[in-house]
């Protein structure tokens, strides 16, 4: 039997939606272990003042628990 946790992150890029995904579970990889699936939620572009993009990716991420025995 196994219990997983279901999350969601959300990465930036100002190249691409598939780049700030990549960043966003490349980062939670860091510190988390066991992450299973990722689903992408929303996409977004935010456009500042001087015209530039920030790609945004939210994504859904599953990882498993861990037991403690």
């Amino acid at each position: 039997m196994s219990v997983y946790r279901v999350t969601e992150l959300i990465g930036t890029s100002t190249e691409s939606w598939e780049d700030a995904a990549t960043s966003a579970l490349s980062t939670a990889r860091e510190t988390v272990r066991e992450l299973r699936v990722a689903e992408v939620v929303e996409q977004d572009i935010n456009i500042d003042d001087a015209g530039a993009f920030t790609f945004r990716t939210k994504l859904r991420v599953s990882f498993k628990y861990e037991s403690s025995s």
